[in-house]
């Protein structure tokens, strides 16, 4: 086989990834992604020519394990690059599927199409679902009229489902210069849903800049803990009195700081739902 990629297989707690993530993509990985099904293997892929990293320095990654090390050609890539990731239903109006599906839609649902390459926030991840059904319970009780802003979008993908639930004048914004235009591409993947109009704004910042006006009547941040713990005071100052904030990111084992530091922040819970390891957290602007 010549010129080979190389494909690692791992057994990785979640408690962990972003470290990992970090660590592989140091090394060298060009894609990192976890299967949205049980058991949930995680992968991380490296171009040909490159000398494979040290599995040594995973062991700064706690339960992080190297199942399997695997080489494949350049032609088996995109086969490579599309396993783990099929077509699921999120709630009860959406359906997600990668841009290369092109079976038929269930009736009653809408097909949101998203390339797994782009950027974190393709409703693969648990945090991702439980956010997108969080929106559809803000839909029914008619309270996404906005502003909304979507702190941390990735994709952009819970400002879409905002936006075809009814939602109006939203933001989206990222500090990562890759999700500028993983925004784009994907308003444009979804240009069949959209009827010629611009769903969101959207810029790649921080919470302080200057396009970010309050008060918001929701706030969506699917992001982690500690950095909606770093952003509730800013979150807290855009947010409408009464305004509600879906936080997610959050891993169950932590549900209980994660609560304190809303109330501490000036958000009052008023739901958590869980799927697996993770929660979102629906709260209100006291």
């Amino acid at each position: 086989m010549s010129n080979p990629h190389l494909r690692w297989r791992l057994d990785l707690p979640v408690a962990v990834e972003d470290a990992a993530t970090e660590w592989l993509m140091a090394q060298g990985a060009t894609a990192t992604y976890r299967e949205a099904d049980p058991p949930h293997t995680f992968f991380a892929y490296f171009p040909p020519g490159r000398v494979p990293p040290d599995v040594a320095g995973l062991a700064a990654c706690k339960g992080a394990r190297l199942l399997e090390a695997e080489t494949f050609a350049d032609e088996d890539w995109l086969a490579k690059s599309r396993e783990g990731f099929g077509r699921f239903e999120v709630g009860s109006r959406f359906l997600v599927k990668p841009l290369w599906d092109e079976d038929p839609v269930p009736e009653g649902r809408l097909a949101l199409v998203v390339n797994p390459g782009l950027a974190f926030g393709t409703g693969g991840h648990e945090t991702t679902r439980l956010c997108m059904g969080l929106i559809e319970g803000l839909a029914d009780e008619g309270r996404l009229q906005g502003p909304i802003l979507d702190i941390g979008a990735g994709t952009g993908i819970l400002a879409l489902t905002a936006a075809l639930l009814g939602g109006r004048d939203i933001l989206a914004f990222d500090n990562d210069p890759d999700c500028g235009p993983a925004m784009a591409e994907f308003i444009d993947l979804n240009a069949h849903l959209l009827d010629g109009r611009t769903p969101f704004r959207h810029f790649v910042g921080l919470l302080d800049d200057p396009q970010v006006r309050g008060p918001y009547q929701v706030l969506l941040a699917n992001i982690l803990l500690e950095t909606i713990q770093e952003l509730l005071p800013g979150m807290a100052e855009v947010a409408a009195p009464g305004g509600r904030l879906i936080a997610s990111g959050i891993l169950a084992e932590r549900q209980d700081e994660a609560l304190v530091s809303l109330v501490l922040g000036g958000f009052r819970p008023l739901r958590v739902v869980r799927e697996g390891e993770w929660i979102a957290i629906l709260a209100e602007r006291t």
